[in-house]
């Protein structure tokens, strides 16, 4: 099959595209190699994916309308997946407008190709912060999500129903699927496990926000991979849900899809399995909750495991410790 996927350079579009590639599948990728975090990083995932001859790679940003839909004629995909974004929580909070140019424009440029294009299927990336406010757990793709507490979980909720009325207007097969904390090796700089071991590992204190009291559904990266690999042909078509647990519209072939393992970690056993792992103690810095954060994520795994048979399982321990084994090889450390 040939797959379009956007932010290749990135963690997750990165580990998807190994994988389409092993598995014998056409990837063109999409990427803008934006400054958020070290370009270094994402130029050796790019590099990796180009060992490949049936990999291609495209630079550009999502606001370039014009190229993008050049550069998506050409691909002439089978399978869309939109992974390129502006990512972060905290960070909306220091440049808003990052958010709405890659979120909301570029999304809007994406679903435009679609129309365009008629692929299989669309299947974009979101994000358990959409579930924002709510208090009931674990959250559930049929819960209302219409209290965001950031702009970027905004601006993802907004992706969503933009892509709802795409696929009602000119009838295009969409899945938009709520991550929640995906975690594993070649991750982001910016994200707690990076961070820590980062941290850790250079003898410098670790940030600890809510004095601790947080838990998290950690999804590591290969676990996240096989779901969506799984979903590739778990194509939604417009009817009213079989059951209670299925997001489908009735309006339009689209439905959102958590991929998350449903047992959320506490913050401080996350950090107990990141000292393990390097057999070394953190210097704790407790701090309060910082603005935008929410206290606990817990994702209902109910309508993945109906449509593919899977959930995520791979135990926070052993991921971390493949994320330590790889951090010590990337950065030569021992």
């Amino acid at each position: 099959m040939r797959f379009l996927i956007t932010g290749t350079a990135g963690f997750i579009g990165f580990h998807l595209a190994k994988r389409l590639l092993a598995d014998g599948h056409q990837v063109v990728g999409i990427d803008g190699m934006t400054p958020y975090y070290d370009l270094r990083l994402k130029e050796r995932r790019h590099a990796i994916l180009a060992e490949s001859p049936n990999f291609r790679a495209q630079i550009l940003m999502l606001e370039e309308a014009e190229r993008l839909t050049a550069v998506a004629r050409e691909a002439a995909p089978d399978v869309i997946f939109h992974f390129a974004a502006q990512a972060g929580v905290r960070y909306s909070l220091e440049n808003p407008r990052a958010y709405v140019d890659s979120n909301l424009v570029g999304t809007f440029n994406i679903l435009e190709i679609a129309r365009l294009l008629a692929p299989k299927h669309l299947i974009m990336a979101s994000t358990s912060s959409v579930y924002g406010a709510n208090e009931v757990m674990p959250f559930r793709e049929t819960d209302m999500a219409d209290h965001p507490i950031t702009l970027y979980a905004a601006t993802k909720k907004a992706g969503e129903l933009m892509a709802h009325s795409y696929a009602h207007l000119w009838q295009i097969p969409t899945t938009c699927l709520r991550f929640f904390t995906v975690y594993g090796p070649w991750g982001r700089p910016d994200m707690a496990l990076f961070k820590f071991v980062d941290a850790i590992m250079n003898d410098r204190a670790i940030d600890i926000y809510g004095q601790g009291r947080m838990s998290r559904d950690f999804t590591y990266v290969e676990d996240l991979v096989e779901a969506m690999v799984r979903l590739v042909g778990c194509i939604p078509v417009a009817g009213a849900p079989t059951d209670a647990v299925d997001s489908q519209s009735p309006a339009a072939p689209f439905r959102v899809v958590n991929i998350g393992g449903g047992q959320p970690v506490a913050l401080l056993d996350f950090v107990e399995a990141i000292e393990a792992a390097l057999g070394m103690k953190a210097r704790r810095n407790m701090l309060p909750m910082q603005k935008g954060d929410v206290t606990d994520t817990f994702a209902a795994a109910d309508l993945l495991q109906k449509l593919t048979g899977y959930k995520p399982s791979t135990p926070v321990k052993a991921g971390v410790e493949a994320f330590v084994s790889w951090y010590r090889q990337y950065h030569g450390n021992n």
